[in-house]
Order: structure tokens, then C-alpha cells, then sequence
């Protein structure tokens, strides 16, 4: 019987410059005791509409720019089987993900970390942002009064992905190349960094034959397929 899926939340360093890559991971990912009954993802566009006085139809409308991703979801933490404080530390650390971070603040480029929701198979939500909101609902708490209970809802933003690298001689994509593993890595990062889209880490898995993309020893140096091949296997 397949494993179930545990939907999880990753925090990265902010990205060095606007528009790059976000650094490595934040301690460890916060993986919810129970996945979501539902979630909200949306996305709009922008448009101005001109007015025409004389015409007896609406203006024309003019594109503008996309706007952002947004997700929204309700995660549950519980304690009530250990009475311990993992719920309290839970919200915290999601708290916490809202506040730059020490490394940005000594660049004197503060700024909050990236996350990323992840799912199993689910891509539509898995995308790099940052916390809009973080709010949690306590509803039970033990005798000396720990939380052993909380509602979250976060409210998670796109922030926007760079573009694949090019090579700065031809303006064409980058060959092959090869990575050494360090610590945090992981194959979604190393997608997002080379391709601008985390979901194509099967790609760079399968160049590998790496069955499990959770297990990756850092020094192990694997190969880097190049954004023409990327096209080329459809993703």
C-alpha cells in the first residue's frame, strides 16, 4: 500500500539579490501532523480599462502584468497524545518565518525567508513565496497551560521566479554541468536554481537514477541536465 503523502513547509535564506535563486534550507521543514481538508490557490490578472465617452461599448481593455499566486490553507497541530511542546514551538517557528532573517540582516538586505508548501504530486501549489499571514487559534491547553492545540491559517504569496541561467557569450542555455551536494541541497532547489521552475527535479533525478530524491548524500556529485534537454523530455 503506497505511503501517504505529508504536506510540508520549507523555509529558504532570502535570495542574495532580487530576482535570484533563494539560498539554502532553514533548519528542518515543518511536516503537519494532518494534511489540509481544503485549500484556496488563486491568481489574477491586471487590466485597465480605457473609457470611450462617445462609444456606446466598454473601452478596451489593456493588459498589464500578472499577479502573484496565493495560497491559502488551514493546517492543524496537535499535542493532546504527548503533552509536550511541539504545538507552541510549531506556531512559533511559522511566527518566526514572518521576521528577516540574521544572515539578510547582517547584509544589510533584510528580508523574510522564501517558503515553499509541498504536497506529494501536487505542483499547483508548490511554488517559492513568502508568509502574508501567519494566525493561529489555540483551543485546548494542558493543566500548566501549554498549548496542546492550534488552528494555523497562512496565507502564502508568490514571489516570483527568476529566469533559466544563460550563457553570457551566446545568450543560449547552459550545457551540461555537473554539482557536488552539500548540505540542503535538494533536487528541487537545484531545479529551481538552473531551470526557474522547482517541478522539473524529476528531470535531473531521472539523468541521475535517483529513485529517492529525499535521500541525497552531500559530496555525492550529480549530473545537471541543460534547459535544452528540459524541452526535450516535455517538461
Amino acid at each position: 500500500m503506497p505511503t501517504r503523502a505529508r504536506a510540508t513547509l520549507t523555509a529558504y535564506e532570502p535570495p542574495k539579490k532580487p530576482g535570484r535563486p533563494p539560498g539554502g534550507m532553514l533548519g528542518s521543514p515543518v511536516s503537519f501532523q494532518f494534511n489540509p481538508e481544503t485549500l484556496t490557490l488563486s491568481k489574477g490578472a491586471e487590466w485597465i480599462r480605457h473609457r470611450a465617452r462617445s462609444a456606446k461599448q466598454v473601452g478596451v481593455a489593456e493588459f498589464t502584468g500578472s499577479q502573484p499566486r496565493r495560497l491559502n490553507v488551514e493546517v492543524f497541530l496537535d499535542a493532546t497524545d504527548t503533552h509536550d511542546t511541539r504545538v507552541q514551538k510549531g506556531v512559533e517557528t511559522l511566527l518566526s518565518w514572518c521576521s528577516p532573517t540574521a544572515r539578510s540582516i547582517a547584509a544589510k538586505a533584510a528580508s523574510a525567508p522564501r517558503v515553499r508548501f509541498a504536497w506529494g504530486s501536487f505542483d499547483s501549489v508548490s511554488f517559492y513565496g513568502y508568509l502574508e499571514d501567519v494566525s493561529a487559534t489555540y483551543s485546548l491547553f494542558d493543566t500548566d497551560g501549554t498549548p496542546l492545540r492550534a488552528t494555523c491559517t497562512l496565507q502564502l504569496i508568490e514571489a516570483g521566479d527568476p529566469t533559466p541561467r544563460q550563457n553570457p557569450t551566446s545568450g543560449s542555455p547552459s550545457t551540461r554541468r555537473t554539482h557536488r551536494l552539500v548540505v540542503g541541497d535538494s533536487l528541487e532547489l537545484l531545479a529551481h536554481e538552473e531551470y526557474g521552475d522547482p517541478t522539473a527535479w524529476r528531470v535531473i533525478a531521472e539523468a541521475n537514477g535517483i529513485d529517492d530524491p529525499l535521500r541525497l548524500r552531500p559530496g555525492t556529485e550529480i549530473l545537471v541536465p541543460s534547459p535544452d534537454e528540459l524541452e526535450g523530455n516535455g517538461a
